[in-house]
């Protein structure tokens, strides 16, 4: 028993000093990824179901709804279509249009308008309140013809996409946010519409190490100790 404690406190030292380099490098890893991740401010389309909300497949300028229709549009910032804040209102048509009786030659677009909350708002400017509206539009008007009826100002920018509604926000279109919480800009980047494309078919773009990087790391180290061990064993 004494012969071998010479050999095994000798073997502990370079497989602590392996483990602790594998713990160090996979926080270095975990905490750019954190640190690099960002979202996009702007105002995203929804559809709703009859109870809950859907996001919309097809932007506002394309879609053309049905009298009957509910559409929600809720300003945030969120990383994809895949975390984005839903209108804080149900897509309740008949409380948004009971005062709005049908009439022939139209159709009736329920509306949802969710400006957000002052966390979500580009820095200096104030959300205004929620709010509803039912809009009586021609049966072969686009969502935007509807929100246009009712929401005036919009601004869009050169490639169609939904800006502001009602003049809000006063500038920016879909711009990256910094991931540190601060909610500021983090300067010239790819806008929400890109983001979107690089999510559905491109490589992503997300800042951060994937996992398959992680684990390839963690498996070489861990050969580099099973390595240690057997080479200390022939001793």
């Amino acid at each position: 028993m004494t012969r071998r404690t010479p050999a095994l406190a000798h073997l502990r030292a370079p497989v602590v000093a392996l483990l602790t380099a594998l713990v160090a490098a996979s926080a270095v890893l975990l905490g750019a990824g954190s640190a690099e991740a960002a979202g996009y401010r702007y105002w995203s389309f929804w559809e709703g179901n009859g109870k809950n909300w859907e996001y919309a497949t097809q932007g506002p300028a394309v879609l053309r709804p049905d009298d009957g229709t509910v559409q929600g549009f809720r300003f945030a910032v969120s990383e994809d279509s895949g975390d984005a804040d839903q209108p804080r209102r149900a897509p309740d048509f008949g409380a948004i249009c009971a005062d709005t009786p049908a009439e022939d030659g139209s159709k009736r677009i329920a509306l949802v308008i969710d400006p957000g909350t002052a966390a979500d708002a580009p820095d200096g400017e104030k959300p205004p309140a929620l709010r509803t509206a039912c809009a009586q539009v021609a049966p072969d008007a686009s969502s935007a013809d509807a929100l246009a009826s009712v929401a005036k100002p919009l601004r869009y920018d050169s490639s169609a996409m939904l800006c502001a509604i009602s003049g809000y926000p006063k500038s920016g279109c879909g711009e990256q946010v910094s991931g540190d919480g601060s909610g500021k800009s983090s300067g010239p980047s790819r806008t929400a519409e890109e983001a979107e494309g690089a999510d559905e078919g491109g490589d992503g773009g997300s800042g951060g190490p994937s996992v398959g990087l992680l684990v390839g790391i963690g498996a070489v180290l861990l050969l580099g100790i099973a390595a240690v061990i057997q080479a200390r064993r022939r001793r």
